[in-house]
């Protein structure tokens, strides 16, 4: 009966079984975060920053997009350590917009480097 329910349900494009979570204590141990994240579904993967750069951050996948969303949904600002959890779902289009933007200037760079080309910088 539940299935059912579920399956007349529509989710918005943005709802998918990967959650993005920022603001965690830089101490947290995976363990922890299963025990957060595990009351709310079957977890499949937990990935958990560890350079200077993704510190405080993880990735959490969860085997289906209904607890993925429960999950989401509860634990946005859920205060762990004193800090409140930032819980978002991946956008693979966002996290790869950088590294597209940065491609297209180098090969802006090289064509105008091949052309001979220069504009003014702007100030």
């Amino acid at each position: 009966m539940a299935m059912n329910k579920r399956a007349n349900v529509r989710l918005p494009p943005e709802v998918n079984r990967v959650l993005y979570v920022k603001n965690l204590p830089y101490k947290i141990t995976a363990e922890e975060m299963y025990d957060i994240f595990g009351k709310y579904g079957a977890i499949r993967q937990i990935r958990v920053g560890n350079t200077p750069e993704t510190k405080g951050t993880a990735f959490v996948v969860y085997e289906d997009i209904f607890d993925a969303k429960n999950a989401c949904d509860h634990l946005s600002g859920f205060n762990v350590c004193n800090r409140y959890l930032v819980v978002l779902y991946y956008q693979s289009v966002r996290a790869f917009k950088k590294t597209d933007t940065d491609k297209k200037k180098q090969e802006l760079d090289q064509m105008k480097s091949k052309y001979g080309l220069s504009t003014p910088e702007n100030k």
